[in-house]
C-alpha cells in the first residue's frame, strides 16, 4: 500500500496515523507539507513553499481563495515530480484547509482521496457570533459565506471524507455527509495517566524553578494560543476570583501568544497582554509557561487538582481528552462537541461558557475538596479508552482501504521531469513550470525568481 499525507504542517493530526502506518510492511509512506512542517521521524516528508503570498490588491474576501490556488499550485509541481519517478498512491490522505489538494486529482485521477474535514463555516449556530462580546457584521458575514466556496470544492472533489467528532460531521452540508466517517485520530493513552508523584518545575517568568506537585491546589489551563475562542477571557476572570478567595492555590497556563482563531485584540499586543489589563491576579502564583515540550505539558496535566477547558462551539481539542486521559477533574464548557465526551458530574462538570463565576465557584470546590473528586477523576480517566490511537487507526483503515497491490520501491532521486511548453515558461510563475520543494533537507526543483 502506497498512502500520501498531504498537510500544510504535517504531520498535524496525522501525527499517530501516519506513525504507525509507516511501520507497517509492505507500506510505502509519504508526506507533503510547507517548507515550514515540523515533520515526522521515519517519514519522508516532501517541503513546498507557494511562489509568492496572495495580492495585497486582492478583494478580502478572496484572499483565502488565491492563497488556496497558490498552495494547489505549489502541491500539484510536487505531485507531478512524485508521478515521473513513479510513485502513484493508492490513497492521499489530507488536510484541504489551505487548498493543497485543490488539484490532486488532476495529477492522479484514479488515486483515492481522503480528506480530513475538520469544520464548515457558518455565521449562526457554530463558533462565529457565539460570543456576543466579539460582535460580527455583516461584512464578517459575507466573507464566511465566501470562504465555503474553497471546502465545497473540497468535499466534491474528495472520494472519503473523516472527521473527528459527530458535531463537526453534523455542520457540513447535507448533500456531503454521506461520504464522511466520523473516526476521532486517537490519542495515545497508552502513555498518559495519572501520577501522584508528578511534579513541575516553572520553566521561565517571576517564579522560574518553583516546583509544583501533584496533591497541591494548582489549576491548569491549557491552549494552543491564549485567545477567545479557547475561553481565555472568561478563565482569566475566574481566576480572579479564586485567587482572591483561595491565597494558596497556583494556576499553570500553557500556550502561545499567536491568534489560531478569530482575531488580535484591538489595544493589545496579545489577548494575554490585554486580559492582565483587566483582571488583577498574583504574578507569583499565575505561571503562564507558553508552549511546552510534550513531556513537561503531560507532567503540568498529572499535577493539576483542577483542569479549566473552554470553547465556542468549534473543534475538539487533543488536550481536553489528554487531560481527561490523566485523571484530571476536568471542567468545561457545555458547548458542542465538548458535551460528546464531558458529562457532567459524571466525568467532569460542565459550566455556560459565560458564567466566569460559575466556573470560579467550581475551581474553588475543585481545589479545596480533591479527595471528593476522585471518583470523576477515575471516570475521566476510564473516558478516553474509546479514543485510543488504536481505536482510531481501525477506522482510518476502514475508510483509506483501497484495491491494490502493496507498494513497490520507487527512486525519489532527483531526475529531469518532462515538461509542456506551458510548464517549461519558467518566466511565469503562475503557471507550473515554477516549483520548489524540498525532500530531506535537499532542493529538489530550484524555483525561477519570482
Amino acid at each position: 500500500m502506497r498512502v500520501l499525507f498531504i498537510h500544510q504542517n504535517f504531520p498535524g493530526q496525522f501525527r499517530h496515523v501516519a506513525a504507525q502506518w509507516s511501520r507497517r510492511p509492505g507500506w510505502q509512506v509519504l508526506a507533503i507539507g510547507r517548507d515550514t512542517a515540523p515533520g515526522l521521524p521515519g517519514v519522508t516528508c516532501l517541503r513546498y513553499k507557494p511562489h509568492r503570498a496572495p495580492h495585497k490588491a486582492q478583494h478580502p474576501y478572496l484572499r483565502t481563495m488565491e492563497n488556496a490556488v497558490l498552495h494547489g499550485q505549489a502541491v500539484a509541481r510536487v505531485l507531478q515530480q512524485l508521478r515521473a519517478k513513479g510513485f502513484v498512491p493508492d490513497a492521499i490522505v489530507a488536510h484541504p484547509g489551505w487548498g493543497e489538494t485543490l488539484y490532486a486529482k488532476d495529477v492522479f485521477p484514479d488515486t483515492r482521496l481522503v480528506h480530513y474535514c475538520e469544520w464548515y463555516y457558518a455565521s449562526e449556530g457554530a463558533d462565529f457570533g457565539f460570543d456576543r462580546e466579539f460582535a460580527m457584521t455583516l461584512d464578517d458575514k459575507l466573507r464566511i459565506r465566501t470562504w465555503n466556496a474553497l471546502h465545497l470544492l473540497n468535499l466534491q472533489n474528495c472520494d472519503a471524507g473523516i472527521t473527528p467528532t459527530q458535531w463537526q460531521w453534523s455542520r457540513h452540508p447535507e448533500a456531503y455527509r454521506g461520504k464522511i466517517t466520523v473516526a476521532h485520530e486517537g490519542i495515545d493513552t497508552e502513555r498518559l495517566g495519572p501520577d501522584p508523584a508528578a511534579n513541575f518545575t516553572v520553566p521561565s517568568g517571576p517564579s522560574q524553578g518553583l516546583m509544583l506537585k501533584a496533591g497541591e491546589p494548582i489549576v491548569t489551563y491549557v491552549a494552543r494560543n491564549l485567545e477567545p475562542y479557547r475561553g481565555f477571557h472568561q478563565f482569566m476572570r475566574a481566576l480572579q476570583i479564586v485567587q482572591q478567595e483561595h491565597k494558596t492555590c497556583h494556576a499553570i497556563i500553557v500556550g502561545g501568544d499567536g491568534v489560531s482563531y478569530g482575531r488580535k485584540p484591538p489595544e493589545a499586543p496579545n489577548w494575554r497582554e490585554h486580559m492582565l489589563r483587566e483582571v488583577s491576579i498574583d504574578p507569583a502564583r499565575t505561571h503562564f509557561v507558553g508552549k511546552l515540550p510534550y513531556e513537561h505539558y503531560v507532567r503540568a496535566l498529572q499535577v493539576s487538582a483542577a483542569h479549566v477547558y473552554l470553547t465556542v462551539p468549534f473543534v475538539l481539542s487533543w488536550s481536553l481528552l489528554e487531560a481527561m486521559a490523566c485523571g484530571c477533574a476536568v471542567i468545561a464548557s457545555d458547548t458542542a462537541p465538548v458535551r460528546e465526551v464531558v458529562r457532567d458530574g459524571e466525568n467532569g462538570m460542565l459550566v455556560n461558557f459565560f458564567d466566569y463565576a460559575t466556573l470560579a465557584s467550581r475551581l474553588r470546590d475543585a481545589l479545596a475538596r480533591q479527595p471528593e473528586f476522585h471518583p470523576l477523576r477515575a471516570a475521566a480517566r476510564a473516558a478516553p479508552t474509546g479514543l485510543s490511537t488504536s481505536a482510531g487507526l481501525d477506522l482510518w483503515d476502514e475508510v483509506i482501504r483501497v484495491a491494490g497491490h502493496a507498494a513497490q520501491g520507487a527512486s525519489l532521486e532527483p531526475s529531469p521531469m518532462p515538461r509542456t511548453a506551458a510548464e517549461s515558461d519558467r518566466s511565469n510563475p503562475e503557471t507550473l513550470g515554477h516549483s520548489t520543494f524540498r525532500l530531506d533537507g535537499k532542493t529538489i526543483h530550484e524555483a525561477a525568481p519570482c
